[in-house]
Formats: structure tokens, sequence, C-alpha cells
């Protein structure tokens, strides 16, 4: 613990949100001074001073990979009756046939599938003449490949819509394993991608970044990502944070919370 809250701010990272999931970053740590066949945690301190790649073997083991379908149901019940269907009603408007989202940081795949299901499954025929396409990012490739692959455990489509699961999945050759359908999956686009370095060079109607930058990042970080997610986002564009994430107070004007939704903010530029 006392090691975490030692590099947590060399990484740009902040201690607080780690509190909840520490056990979880202390037994990579542990396994790591493990391999390294090190005495204590504080010889893992000293070779990290010692040996400034390891730095970036840490920063692999703060990542945080909780994740699940339809995680936050207020949040996708509201993308589903409100937000997406003002947003495709836009793009509609605007003359384009294609609605853009963006999910930074999608793990194993839950969130944009999630969203794929949504439209399949809820708004697809109110706006049959509109393609959601979804570009799902993540710096971790081992992450990346089981999005790609699409098997999941039963305890990750728990809070799925039971109709959703029945028709989205097929239970594959592995024990409890489910397999998701390829009509869910060829509008998702995996991309390795950090949302700490350079944005996107391209535009989205919705951004998704959950449970991440405004979770783990120091207020300074947090602040660069936010101007990076803006800069990808059109004029009137949503961005979705987590169900406990804020924006930093020095967000400005820039953003207009979306009238009763929490977590939702308009770019209004």
């Amino acid at each position: 613990m006392e090691l975490l809250q030692w590099a947590l701010p060399r990484l740009r990272m902040r201690w607080p949100g780690f509190r909840k999931v520490r056990r979880q970053v202390c037994k990579r740590v542990d396994r790591r001074i493990e391999e390294l066949q090190l005495s204590s945690v504080d010889a893992y301190r000293s070779y990290l001073e010692a040996h400034p790649d390891e730095w970036d073997v840490l920063d692999g083991m703060c990542r945080i990979t909780i994740s699940r379908f339809y995680r936050d149901k207020k949040i996708f019940a509201a993308l589903a009756t409100r937000i997406l269907p003002e947003l495709a009603r836009s793009v509609r408007a605007s003359g384009r046939r294609s609605l853009s989202c963006w999910c930074a940081g999608c793990a194993s795949g839950e969130e944009p599938y999630t969203l794929a299901m949504m439209w399949s499954h809820s708004l697809g025929q109110r706006f049959s003449d509109l393609r959601l396409r979804i570009v799902a990012t993540d710096v971790d490739p081992l992450l990346l490949e089981r999005a790609r692959l699409a098997v999941y455990s039963p305890s990750v489509l728990k809070d799925l819509p039971a109709h959703w699961r029945e028709r989205s999945f097929r239970e594959g050759p592995e024990v409890d394993r489910f397999h998701l359908r390829s009509v869910h999956r060829r509008d998702v686009e995996f991309r390795r991608h950090d949302i700490r370095s350079a944005p996107l060079q391209e535009e989205f109607d919705l951004v998704l970044c959950r449970n991440l930058a405004f979770t783990y990042f120091v207020v300074s970080l947090q602040r660069a990502v936010l101007a990076s997610l803006r800069s990808c986002l059109v004029r009137r564009g949503v961005l979705v944070v987590g169900a406990h994430e804020t924006l930093p107070e020095d967000a400005g004007t820039r953003w207009t919370p979306w009238p009763g939704v929490a977590s939702c903010y308009l770019n209004v530029r």
C-alpha cells in the first residue's frame, strides 16, 4: 500500500481512485516481486529507482480491468431512451448516414458490445437508415484480443436484459462460455490506443470514457484527457463518464450536463 502511495503520483495517477481496488494491484505487485526474486516491497522500490523501464511494467499492473455488460443500468437506459435517439435525429438531419461512437478504455469489449446490442434490439428499426459505428480502444493488447474473440463467462452477462442475452449469445463448446453473435460484432472496430497520448484523429457523436480517467488519473492529466476527448466530439456531441465520476472543477462552460441524466455532458463549443 505504501509503495502505491509513493509510486502512483509518478505515474500521474491518484491514490484515492485505487482505495477500493488496491488489493488487485497489490497482488500483481507481489507476483512481480516474486518473479524478480526480490526480498521485499522496499527492494522492489529500489529496483524501480535503478531500472527506469520497470515503471512501464508497474503502469501495466495498475490498470483496473473490472467490467461487465450493461454496467450502470441508469446510464444505459438514458442512452437508449434519450441520448442516442436525439443524436440519431441530429445525424439524420445533417444528411449523414452513420452515428459514430468511441468507447475509450474498452477492456474486454463489454461496453461497446452493449451499445451494439442496444442499437440492434432497441433502436435499429426506428433508425433503419442509419448505422451505429463504434470504435473501441484500450492500451492493453491482451484485453483487445479477448474483446475481438467476444467469448464471456455468465458473471459478466448478469446485468443484461434477459431477451438481449438470449438473442445475442450462443453457448460455445467450452463450459460456461457464451459467444456473442457476429451480427453484434460487425460494426465494432477495436484499436490499441492510450488516452494519455494524442487524441484520435476523427470526430464522434458520442464518447464514453467511464471509470478510468476521472477515477484514476491526477487532476492535471484529467484535464489533458478531457481536452483530447473534446477535440474528438462534434458540436453538441455527448461525453459519458462513470456513474461516480465528475469532470474536473475547472472544466468550464464548454460542457453542459445533459438535463436529468447524471454523468452525461454536452459539448457546447
